[in-house]
């Protein structure tokens, strides 16, 4: 069971929208997939088609410890992967933990108990360095990082690594950079183009050569309760995160599924 944090201090960079759309792309693929929402908006569990208001029990009973993961999963009906949901209640989460002795690994030892049960567990972190983010990141082994290739999308990501530094130092030493991932990409956009070239030069193969274009599709597929590949799988959206989902099976190692350009 591979478990990546998809993380991001900076907020508006697609961590959501990446968090949907490679879940149901690796679902796709024949991977057994678990979506967790760390994020009390719960965007993620909308964009999965699930009902956040209608929810009995959430990720936030599964962190205080009062019930079992397994127990809380829902099957997205727009995708062929599970969703660990979230909704406003679980803003109230962090407060709660302040007591717990060990409140930063209540993620930890909720997946624990399913180590056999998925290929990858993705979890979808809020846009703040926060007691959720730090229990997505101390469960994790590995960070993708959406980013927009903007100005200010530097500065976030040098903070963001320094965080991540911290976490394997203080709580995780496993955890490592998965990879860089462009976002909302326009080509047209010099300034795109530089930053996209800054970060090649500086991180190297940690970049995805995939890169996500700036699309329509991808910002009309949540509001039907579908990743892209459900709402408009030939949108260069769909297919951007399809080759993003065969890209990371790809680094895992050999004899994983191909690309569908490779198909081609």
């Amino acid at each position: 069971m591979k478990i990546i944090a998809i993380a991001n201090q900076k907020g508006g960079v697609g961590k959501t929208t990446t968090s949907v759309n490679l879940a149901a792309s690796l679902a796709a693929l024949g991977q057994k997939i678990l979506l967790v929402d760390l994020d009390p908006q719960g965007n993620a569990t909308t964009g999965s088609g699930i009902e956040k208001t209608a929810l009995i029990q959430s990720v936030y009973h599964v962190l205080l410890g009062q019930a079992a993961l397994n127990e809380v999963a829902i099957r997205s009906p727009a995708g062929d992967y599970l969703v660990l949901p979230a909704n406003r209640e679980l803003a109230g989460a962090e407060v709660e933990l302040v007591d717990f002795p060990n409140r930063e690994f209540q993620l930890r030892w909720a997946l624990s108990s399913s180590s056999d049960a998925y290929d990858f567990v993705l979890i979808d972190c809020p846009p703040a360095l926060n007691m959720l983010t730090v229990n997505g990141l101390a469960a994790a082994e590995r960070v993708m990082i959406p980013m927009q290739c903007e100005y200010y999308a530097l500065e976030g990501l040098s903070d963001l690594v320094q965080t991540i530094k911290r976490v394997r130092h203080h709580l995780n030493p496993q955890l490592e950079i998965e990879g860089l991932l462009r976002t909302m990409f326009d080509p047209r956009s010099q300034l795109a183009q530089q930053v996209s070239a800054q970060l090649e030069e500086h991180f190297g193969d940690k970049v995805y050569q995939t890169v996500i274009p700036r699309n329509i599709r991808l910002a009309e597929a949540p509001s039907h309760g579908k990743a892209a590949m459900h709402y408009e799988p030939n949108s260069k959206g769909a297919l951007a995160y399809q080759e993003l989902a065969s890209e990371l099976l790809r680094r895992q190692g050999p004899e994983q599924p191909p690309s569908p350009s490779e198909k081609e």
